[in-house]
């Protein structure tokens, strides 16, 4: 791994080391960031931002940087939240939460940008940075509320970056892909009701249980292609519950629930037709309710979008991995580029022996902050010139 410039003094790459540690020992999930949101607005106002907007999208934070000259809107994201998952570590800085920790890495994401924040106490030459510090995105709701926010005009990015650890790369490796980059996924929940009946006298009654099993080999079949195939699918079965533990009751109620996922919006929209109409052939007369829940769109990142980031990576010496296929995960940053910022997520190597994203032992590498913040201050110097003391 290349060092990083010089951007962060040795005293500030020491503090935003502690506030992450800071922030990984109190994790807030999806909707819930408020002391974290309280606690990034503190920095933001020691950094003396230009504006700072609260409440975004729910407890979305955003910060401007102004440059001396007019020029576009450089938006840099990272997400506030935690995950619903208990940490399995022995750090001294572990979550003191139960059941939830920053096992993702948006801990690590904020000081980056908080760091890049320090870097623009000296004021691009021109246009502004607004540094926005997104809630939800676990559940693939922060990004649509934030770009549905009646202050969202106000912020509204011509450019737009962010990036994501991705544990298994080389730490500091700076993964690009014009195109598809992360797969459009949501959760289909489908609940079944029939009728209740002795476990004696099963005809009397109308269980779910045939519908759901059938439905629990047609829906997964949906899936098909290779990832970076426009004809990609899959349809993974996440969950399934049938009655009440009992030996005497033939049951009445069922539940399924199917994670769909594919590498372009209009394919999940034909994934969406499939599995409703698989539904629709397997259940009869039961009574059946869908609901949608955790609805990411893909991210497509643009091309002259990532041709800047990706400059910026070859200019300060960092290896660029030039990436053949998307990621399967995926990450509401899309919905930003969607609302027409040129936007970009990068897909920045966290060490080849690192724990998977998610895993209850995962936590951020430190070594990356550095890293990081070289990277998205050589973006911002790119798009609006060099910062100016």
């Amino acid at each position: 791994m290349k060092a990083p410039m010089q951007v962060l003094t040795p005293t500030q790459l020491a503090h935003l080391t502690d506030l992450r540690h800071e922030l990984h020992r109190a994790p807030e999930v999806s909707g819930e960031e408020r002391a974290t949101a309280q606690r990034i607005v503190a920095e933001l106002e020691a950094l003396g931002a230009d504006r700072i907007w609260q409440g975004l999208g729910g407890h979305g934070v955003a910060a401007e940087f102004t440059g001396a000259a007019p020029g576009p809107t450089v938006l840099l994201r990272c997400e506030l939240d935690g995950l619903p998952i208990r940490e399995i570590s022995a750090l001294p800085y572990r979550s003191q939460v139960d059941g939830k920790g920053h096992l993702c890495g948006h801990d690590g994401h904020m000081v980056s940008m908080l760091g890049v924040g320090m870097a623009l106490a000296a004021r691009p030459a021109s246009g502004r940075v607004i540094l926005l510090f997104q809630p939800a995105e676990e559940t693939g709701a922060g990004a649509q509320a934030v770009v549905e926010d009646a202050r969202w005009p106000e912020i509204r990015p011509d450019h737009a970056f962010a990036y994501h650890n991705v544990p298994g790369r080389p730490l500091g490796e700076i993964g690009l892909r014009a195109g598809p980059g992360n797969c459009a996924s949501r959760g289909m929940q489908i609940l079944f009701e029939g009728k209740s009946s002795h476990a004696a006298a099963p005809e009397d009654g109308l269980s779910p249980a045939p519908a759901m099993a059938a439905l629990m080999a047609s829906l997964p079949a949906l899936g098909g292609g290779t990832l970076g195939e426009d004809s990609f699918a899959l349809a993974t079965l996440t969950h399934a519950q049938l009655g009440e533990p009992t030996f005497g009751i033939a049951p009445a109620e069922g539940e399924l629930r199917v994670t769909l996922r594919t590498m372009s919006n209009e394919r999940m929209d034909r994934l969406i037709a499939n599995a409703l109409a698989e539904v629709d052939r397997n259940t009869g007369t039961l009574a059946v309710n869908i609901h949608w829940h955790d609805v990411f769109t893909s991210v497509v990142n643009d091309s002259e979008a990532t041709q800047i980031a990706r400059d910026a990576a070859v200019g300060l010496g960092h290896t660029v991995n030039e990436m053949a296929r998307p990621m399967r995960w995926s990450e509401d940053f899309g919905r930003i580029g969607e609302d027409g910022a040129k936007a970009c997520l990068l897909y920045i190597g966290a060490g080849e022996t690192l724990p998977q994203l998610h895993n209850p032992d995962y936590d951020f590498p430190d070594a990356l902050i550095p890293v990081a913040v070289d990277q998205f201050c050589g973006i911002v110097q790119r798009l609006l010139g060099p910062l100016q003391p």
